[in-house]
């Protein structure tokens, strides 16, 4: 991601907070976005800003740069495993 240094690699996992649980994973990596997999929601586009942090094959979002479809379905990422 052009605007950025982190080195972001397909397979690795996603998170809306340090910490917190996995909620998908980088299914492929552009020069200027992310395309993401969010659990039981599909695919969805990431650009720069909605990136937080990247390390030990982790990618933590920042929620507050999220559009509400992809916060939304990262949020219910693992409500439906209970069912």
């Amino acid at each position: 991601m052009a605007d950025h240094n982190f080195q972001v690699s397909v397979g690795d996992q996603l998170f809306l907070e340090e910490g917190g649980e996995e909620v998908g994973a980088v299914r492929a990596v552009e020069r200027d976005h992310l395309v993401v997999y969010i659990e039981n929601a599909g695919d969805f586009v990431l650009r720069g800003p909605a990136v937080k942090s990247v390390h030990d094959g982790k990618v933590v979002l920042d929620p507050s740069n999220l559009e509400p479809a992809l916060l939304s379905a990262a949020r219910e990422a693992h409500e439906r495993e209970t069912e």
